[in-house]
């Protein structure tokens, strides 16, 4: 369809969703419980007509057109040139001779309010016409035949005067809803449930359009809409390239670094150093000149920017020249489509390559959903934002310390195309870290297994653990020379000769029972 065919809702997230608008000529219902946001669409609706120079008219069944010009301006909507025709009942109608314990009410109004829309619409001419709400002329007829005869009449009328319509209908029962539906080009239902507001096009005839139910808030500046991201919508090509950590040991457990244009997980218990190896990657990012963005679920911004340049990660300095964006989020306050308009304004307009969410538990508490749901949603942002050639780091928590290993929360490993992890490991009394690399779709990666730390002056990954076993456990077992232990490279301080002289294995499991019958464990198997 052309875009000439096409009228903006003035809405621009449902105008995405319509594939571009209303078509033209065309009769359009909205619905929704008491609360929703009709009334809010419609004027949406008429103002951006009134912006594109068109005549707009508000016909007014329940509300009076001079509380409706407050509430609008209260909204941020100027109404000066919309035309109300008010058909709302006001105080004369209660003492009127006219009564309906005699007449039918069809008889008492129905002639007056046709001729009075007859002659707005003669004196108007309008391109855009709201009427809220339509359903009102159900208690006009008589009947259910001549309702539905009265809808499809006062429908046709307004479109063969060359206007675009869209009418507002209450939540009805399904037979009224399905009457209303046969009769319009397209339907919209407005919601207001625990989750939040939501939007959703049931039908729109002549024209694609985006399913399920939508995103939707509604604030001092009216109605927005957010819609659900499908990824296969979006893609730009992107020169193939290896994304570097700034960091040699960690690009040489990676062969290189990450492929570029991919999902990396970064995934270990709490404060092992997921969110600084993140924010290591995404500096580097940024100090090449690919624009990065972090976007806290977790952590307050102050807090980061400031335990991240205690670990020498420059970050303040790489915000303040536009080359890293830091991003404060709520999540009990957004949702995940909103989320994904936020992803997408910064990828598509200004061009950010780097993308890391810390993290996916704080991310879990906007879906307010199942886990299925929460899948579902990274699924498709992580898809987005490979399809966009921009690479991608989730942070994964997990519960576990110690004991059975677990690569990912959420059964949500497939998502990724490279798994970074990190345990802690116990070695003579104290807490160490590993980092290793489960999964790198694109390219081979070291195999072993290093030491992790983090130091006042950054990230440091160590030689690789070659004689160590049972490191997922958090209770490895040593088959040679410890470097955590007493027997560690650069001791100087005697301790190893005392502990031969003390007759102290050199391994961490000692006893009758080790692998070699000599009170040690033997060589890794």
């Amino acid at each position: 369809m052309h875009e000439r065919d096409r009228l903006s809702t003035g809405i621009t997230g449902l105008d995405e969703i319509l594939d571009g608008g209303f078509l033209r000529e065309r009769a359009y219902m909205i619905t929704g419980g008491a609360g929703t946001g009709k009334t809010i669409a419609g004027l949406h609706f008429l103002t951006a007509g009134i912006d594109a120079g068109e005549n707009a008219l508000f016909v007014a069944f329940e509300e009076d057109p001079v509380d409706l010009a407050v509430d609008a301006e209260h909204l941020g909507f100027d109404t000066s040139d919309v035309t109300f025709l008010d058909l709302s009942p006001d105080a004369d109608r209660f003492v009127a001779d006219q009564s309906y314990d005699v007449f039918e009410p069809d008889v008492v109004e129905g002639s007056g309010i046709t001729s009075r829309i007859v002659e707005a619409v003669e004196e108007t001419d309008p391109d855009r016409v709201f009427v809220d709400p339509l359903t009102h002329l159900q208690y006009l007829a008589p009947d259910e035949y001549q309702y539905r005869q009265e809808v499809a009449g006062f429908v046709q009328y307004l479109t063969d005067a060359g206007a675009t319509v869209l009418f507002s209908a209450q939540a009805a029962v399904e037979g009224e809803r399905a009457t209303l539906e046969y009769l319009c080009d397209g339907s919209i239902k407005l919601a207001h449930a625990s989750k939040g507001r939501t939007i959703e096009v049931t039908k729109l005839r002549g024209s694609d359009f985006i399913s399920g139910a939508h995103t939707v808030r509604i604030t001092d500046g009216g109605m927005s809409v957010f819609t659900k991201l499908s990824p296969d919508a979006y893609g730009r090509d992107r020169e193939s390239r290896t994304v570097s950590a700034g960091v040699d040991e960690l690009d040489e457990l990676l062969h290189g670094g990450i492929e570029g244009s991919t999902v990396t997980v970064v995934s270990g218990p709490s404060g092992v150093g997921k969110s600084t190896t993140a924010t290591q990657f995404a500096s580097a990012a940024a100090a090449r000149g690919e624009r990065a963005v972090f976007y806290l679920f977790e952590e307050t911004r102050d807090t980061f920017v400031r335990r991240s340049e205690g670990v020498g990660i420059p970050i303040g300095d790489l915000e303040a020249d536009g080359s890293l964006a830091i991003e404060e989020i709520e999540s009990l306050s957004i949702s995940p489509d909103e989320f994904a308009k936020r992803v997408r304004t910064e990828v598509e307009e200004r061009d950010a390559e780097f993308v890391v969410i810390d993290g996916i538990s704080g991310y879990r508490l906007s879906i307010r959903g199942d886990e299925s749901e929460l899948i579902r949603e990274l699924h498709a942002l992580g898809r987005y934002l490979k399809r966009m050639g921009v690479s991608a780091i989730f942070v994964d928590d997990l519960d576990s310390v110690t004991g059975d290993f677990e690569p990912t929360s959420s059964n949500i490993s497939y998502l990724a195309d490279n798994l970074l992890f990190l345990r802690y490991l116990e070695a003579y009394g104290e807490l160490r870290k590993a980092i290793g690399v489960l999964k790198k779709r694109t390219g081979d990666f070291e195999r072993t297994l290093r030491e992790f730390e983090i130091r006042a002056d950054g990230v440091h990954v160590g030689e690789p653990l070659t004689g160590l076993r049972g490191i997922l456990t958090g209770t490895p077992e040593w088959g040679g020379d410890s470097p955590f232990g007493p027997h560690a490279a650069g001791d100087t301080d005697g301790s190893s000769d005392r502990a031969a002289d003390a007759g102290e294995g050199t391994d961490w499991v000692d006893g009758p029972d080790a692998a070699d019958g000599a009170g040690r464990s033997g060589p890794p198997e």
